[in-house]
This record gives structure tokens, C-alpha cells and sequence, in this order.
């Protein structure tokens, strides 16, 4: 079992949102707020940051689909879809919504257990990934403006060994990263 979460759960029904209250609590978990449209949910998500979010896909006003969209761009986080339909460009929308996992109603508590352990692990490895995108989009805009600032100190007459061992050893006196000391260097736009 996965450790106790907070849950919000939103679902038109009230007798669904009890249902998953009560299958969630006998899983450990803790359903911090329930809603019963699309609006409430995210207004409601925004302010308490639930660890998951059971939501239902269709509703009066804001679809489920809508609120997952939205929250994917604000605020990431797991999202298990509920619904009573298995129509196929709904599954398609869910999956480009960043939705973590889709259960068809009625639910079952033995059905609902292994769908939040996956949409948790499914949710931490698109974060990892998103973090490792990040770095290397980071490692590359370093490497350019590094490039950029080794062509500026080669055309002062360096070589560039000379050009790269000069921004290796400014980085190292001025205790500054190779990035910081290039930035530097194309800012002035001549030696660091």
C-alpha cells in the first residue's frame, strides 16, 4: 500500500463521491475535499493541493477533461479519471490531458488501490522526466553561450584551448560556473 495521501475527489453524484470516501478511507487514505463541478474543483485543487485527484470526466459546467487540462499547465499533479463511458476519443483526450489513470464506474475498492499506486508511479516518473528535459535544455544553453564566449575571446587572438582554459580558470577564481563567466563575457562582449 502506498502512504496515506490526500485526496480530493469530484464527481457530479453524491452518492459516488460517499462511495469513494468511504472506499479511500479503508485504503488509508484522506479525501480533504469532494466537489461536486468543474469550477468547485479547481478552485478547491488551487487552494489545498491535494496529493491525487479523483475526477469524473463528464459534469455540469467545466468537463473533468477541462479541469485536468488546466491543472496539468498550473499546478501538476496525479489525476485518476472516473467515468461510466469507455468512448475512445475520451481516452485519447485523458491521455494528452496528463491524466495518470482512467477507471470505469462503478468502482471497486480492489480496482481503485492499484489504480492510485500506478497513477502515483506514472506521475513521479513524468515528473523525472520533465526534470531531466529541463537539465539538458539547461546543459545545452550553457554549452552555447560557453561556444559563444570561446568565439569572442578566439577572436581577440586566443586559441581556443587558450579561449576555453582562460573560461575554466576565470569560473574557478571568481568561484562562478563556466555559464556565469560566458554570460559575462557576451554581456561586455570581451574578456571576463
Amino acid at each position: 500500500m502506498t502512504q496515506p495521501l490526500r485526496i480530493m475527489i469530484v464527481d457530479d453524484e453524491a452518492v459516488i463521491r460517499m462511495g469513494l470516501k468511504t472506499m479511500l478511507a479503508a485504503l488509508g487514505h484522506r479525501v480533504v475535499s469532494a466537489a461536486a463541478n468543474g469550477s468547485e474543483a479547481l478552485r478547491r485543487a488551487r487552494q489545498l493541493e491535494p496529493d491525487l485527484l479523483l475526477l469524473d470526466i463528464k459534469m455540469p459546467g467545466l468537463d473533468g477533461l477541462t479541469v485536468a487540462e488546466t491543472l496539468a499547465r498550473e499546478m501538476p499533479l496525479p489525476i485518476i479519471m472516473l467515468t461510466a463511458y469507455t468512448d475512445k476519443a475520451l481516452i485519447e483526450r485523458a491521455a494528452n490531458a496528463a491524466v495518470m489513470g482512467y477507471l470505469v464506474k462503478p468502482i471497486r475498492e480492489e480496482k481503485l488501490g492499484p489504480a492510485i499506486d500506478v497513477a502515483l508511479e506514472r506521475f513521479a516518473e513524468m515528473q523525472a522526466a520533465a526534470q531531466a528535459v529541463y537539465k539538458l535544455r539547461r546543459q545545452l544553453e550553457a554549452r552555447d553561450l560557453i561556444d559563444a564566449a570561446k568565439r569572442i575571446l578566439i577572436a581577440t587572438g586566443l586559441t581556443e584551448t587558450e579561449a576555453y582554459q582562460r573560461l575554466q580558470a576565470t569560473a574557478r577564481a571568481k568561484q562562478k560556473s563556466m555559464r556565469e563567466v560566458a554570460e559575462a563575457i557576451i554581456a561586455v562582449g570581451g574578456k571576463p
